[in-house]
């Protein structure tokens, strides 16, 4: 999977067959769409959530800046351009790169590589920003659990049971959605039917993970690797 989902927008075929060469030998971009038309390009991007935005200015109908301002959300963005005038502009949008035509491909690759290093950054900070407790219904009542409290998580299909020091609590969730959004936090994959936060653990075997409080869980013979790979 690419590590950024770009967009182009300029109004001169050349320059968006140029910029889709370059995506092409560029890795870890993947680039969805190019349009020459700003608008349709606008109407694309309200519907479709990108990383990156790589922008000619001076386009009819719309400019660069203005799709970039009327945007909903904020995507990175490289403005690719003949103009030279715009660069304080591009600084108050807090833009990637300011890029002036001709590009070269190291040019073009250094500048999708610093958005590359901005959305990482951007990534981490909001994991670790992320709430530091969940919300959720279970037995007909709204729970609060801080998610340093969970010590694991089982899989009953359509459910998972989460398993406190106080409590269980059986929530109609699967495995997997749970594992994607907290993983950041540090809950990691043991088994296919098993979530347990690494704090928690205190050591494990072949076959199983002990935790802190002497709960014994078993340890799938895939996940050996990964868990090894997060201890160390």
């Amino acid at each position: 999977m690419a590590d950024i989902k770009a967009v182009n927008v300029d109004d001169e075929y050349p320059a968006l067959q140029l910029v889709q060469k370059y995506c092409s030998k560029t890795e870890g971009v993947e680039l969805l769409a190019s349009f020459q038309n700003p608008l349709k390009a606008y109407d694309f991007l309200l519907e479709n959530t990108v990383d990156l935005v790589i922008l000619d200015i001076n386009m009819p109908f719309m400019t660069g800046i203005e799709l970039l301002e009327k945007l909903p959300y904020k995507p990175l963005c490289i403005f690719l351009t003949l103009e030279t005038q715009h660069a304080v502009k591009a600084f108050e949008l807090d833009v990637v790169h300011y890029l002036v035509k001709p590009v070269d491909f190291e040019t073009f690759k250094k500048a999708v590589s610093k958005a590359n290093d901005f959305l990482r950054f951007r990534k981490s900070s909001e994991a670790k920003e992320q709430e530091d407790f969940i919300m959720f219904k279970s037995n007909y009542i709204i729970n609060k659990v801080f998610l340093k409290d969970i010590l694991w998580i089982e899989g009953y299909g359509e459910y998972i049971l989460l398993v406190t020091p106080l409590k269980k609590y059986m929530i109609l969730d699967r495995m997997t959605n749970f594992e994607e959004k907290f993983k950041a936090f540090g809950f990691i994959r043991i088994h296919k039917s098993y979530i347990v936060l690494a704090s928690h653990i205190h050591s494990y075997d072949t076959s199983s993970v002990y935790l802190e409080g002497g709960q014994k869980l078993p340890l799938g013979r895939t996940f050996k690797a990964v868990l090894k790979n997060h201890l160390t």
